[in-house]
């Protein structure tokens, strides 16, 4: 009697255990849908106007889906990191994925457009044009403050470029534009893209602008040969756009070594920005040695901080004359800023070139920002290469539809952010999700499952709610 007894009870609390994790399965399931539509409620309320404000280039007499469908289609393959668009044929199929497409998208179509339909659209759409709604998303932040806490001195945001390999191709040549490169005597063939994100303490790397590298013609003086591009040609194409685009936005842009160079100083000028550039002997030879004599015969400023075990020492000084070569005078005065720190027996040293005025109550915050610059590789590039967008897979070979994949990705990567990293999930993640790429799959499943009606958006809408980012430290 006693052990049929106990064996009930064991039998009553594992189906105890198993209906709690049900519900409790249901409820964060739940809660994913409804952080989605929060956040893009809460931050992009507009996108529906902004996406009607695109003009649809294909034959109006031959639509079945509205362009707000097809991109919101685009956006989830990256947001639930399917890999590769031909997944949209086989994950969104369903009479429910249907069903919350049309709720988003304020439309009536009878079933989901395949990858095709979306590629069609792709091949034909301006890229400008969601380039143009991306920086839209960002306008819309900055507008609201919601990376106002983040910026550097309370004033200014924090823009890192830097280029990365976007697509290759190995032997085979894709298109004119392909940059080369030769290996054991071999050409290889690739695409590189130059970005620039704004970064921030907690994490955040959103798209602002791109500029593809890729080979250009030349002109009759060069018999309208092709002429091999490179990251800096690129930001010098990029950088009007961005000063265009964004005309009264203080920006500071954190550069690596790359940039340590008079026309680069003379453009941030001109158009009003700060810089903190990464400073190396390679870069400006001379410069770098009049940094070191100066150390040498102590003409500069220095400090010391230590929190536990971690040494942190600063030496700056200000106003070092830069003569441009070939010039003889003076182009620039430069600030320069070295930071070493100690702890547990390594050591680091990091030199940057900045046109802050550097002093007791700015070097630390420098520094600090001048470290920032990691942010587009690890947040941003490794996150979009590794972390399931798939970045470096080549989502169409039309040119036109691969650049525009590319936009889709960098859009679908700041709703990741701001769903991630906001107070109304956050908290669950390691908890209940174990990893961000388990967020989108639950996102997914909730999609191809679950039904979303009008009233539920309006019940979840409905309630007061906020969504808070963290503080920097």
């Amino acid at each position: 009697m006693v052990k049929g007894a106990h064996k009930r009870d064991l039998q009553n609390a594992e189906s105890h255990n198993k209906a709690t994790c049900e519900r409790k399965e249901k409820k964060e399931s739940k809660r994913v849908i409804e952080v989605f539509y929060k956040t893009q409620h809460r931050f992009v309320p507009k996108l529906s106007k902004w996406i009607a404000l695109i003009e649809d280039p294909r034959q109006k007499n031959k639509i079945k889906y509205n362009i707000e469908h097809l991109l919101w289609i685009g956006i989830f393959l990256f947001l639930m990191k399917l890999g590769s668009r031909r997944q949209i044929n086989f994950q969104f199929q369903t009479e429910e994925f249907k069903e919350n497409l049309n709720l988003l998208s304020k439309g009536k179509a009878g079933r989901v457009a395949d990858h095709g339909t979306l590629e069609n659209l792709l091949k034909q759409l301006p890229v400008e044009f969601l380039c143009w709604l991306k920086q839209q998303i960002i306008k819309r932040l900055i507008r609201m403050r919601a990376l106002e806490k983040y910026r550097l001195f309370e004033k200014y945001y924090l823009i890192s470029v830097d280029g990365t390999g976007y697509l290759n191709f190995g032997k085979r040549r894709h298109c004119p534009n392909c940059l080369t490169r030769k290996t054991h005597g071999e050409t290889h063939y690739y695409h590189n893209i130059l970005e620039a994100k704004i970064v921030t303490e907690n994490g955040f790397a959103f798209s602002v602008e791109t500029e593809r590298i890729e080979n250009i013609r030349g002109d009759k003086k060069t018999f309208n040969r092709w002429r091999q591009d490179c990251e800096l040609k690129a930001f010098y194409r990029m950088a009007p756009r961005l000063k265009k685009k964004f005309p009264q936005l203080k920006i500071c842009l954190v550069l690596d070594a790359l940039y340590a160079n008079g026309e680069v100083f003379q453009l941030c000028d001109k158009y009003g920005w700060k810089y903190i550039i990464t400073f190396k002997e390679g870069s400006m030879p001379d410069m770098f040695r009049w940094w070191e004599r100066m150390k040498e015969i102590g003409s500069v400023e220095k400090a010391q901080i230590i929190r536990g075990k971690n040494t942190q020492k600063f030496a700056w000084i200000n106003d070092l004359p830069y003569v441009r070569p070939p010039f003889k005078e003076v182009t620039a005065k430069l600030n320069i800023l070295e930071y070493r720190e100690k702890e547990k027996g390594t050591s680091k040293k990091f030199v940057w070139i900045t046109n802050f005025n550097i002093n007791e109550n700015t070097f630390e915050k420098i520094a600090k920002s001048g470290r920032m610059r990691w942010k587009i590789e690890n947040e941003g590039f490794n996150t979009q290469k590794n972390g399931g967008y798939n970045l470096e897979h080549s989502y169409s070979h039309n040119e036109v539809a691969s650049s525009n994949y590319y936009q889709l990705l960098q859009i679908a990567h700041i709703f990741a952010q701001l769903m991630e990293k906001g107070s109304l999930l956050k908290k669950q993640i390691q908890k209940n999700f174990g990893s961000l790429r388990n967020i989108a799959r639950q996102l997914l499943e909730d999609f191809r499952t679950k039904i979303f009606t009008q009233q539920a958006l309006q019940s979840c809408l409905a309630t007061p709610f906020q969504i808070r980012f963290s503080l920097p430290p």
